[in-house]
């Protein structure tokens, strides 16, 4: 199991950060090569759905685990 990793990113055109488990950002990443996204593009469409105060990387988190059951 991996710890957490803090990954630096551009957001709405500011700097911020997002601290995920190298497992939650390698599937976020294949989610985003399925969808034909780009990870930027992803992130910002999380962010803009996310609900008012939970944080990014929960955000994140939480629409990796939806991807993932709705396979199931």
């Amino acid at each position: 199991m991996s710890g957490v990793r803090k990954r630096s990113i551009h957001l709405g055109g500011k700097k911020t950060s997002i601290s995920l488990e190298d497992e939650f950002w390698s599937a976020f990443r294949e989610i985003a090569a399925l969808r034909n996204e780009r990870m930027v593009d992803l992130i910002n469409a999380v962010d803009g759905q996310r609900p008012k105060g939970l944080n990014l990387s929960s955000a994140i988190r939480l629409f990796v685990l939806h991807h993932f059951r709705q396979q199931i």
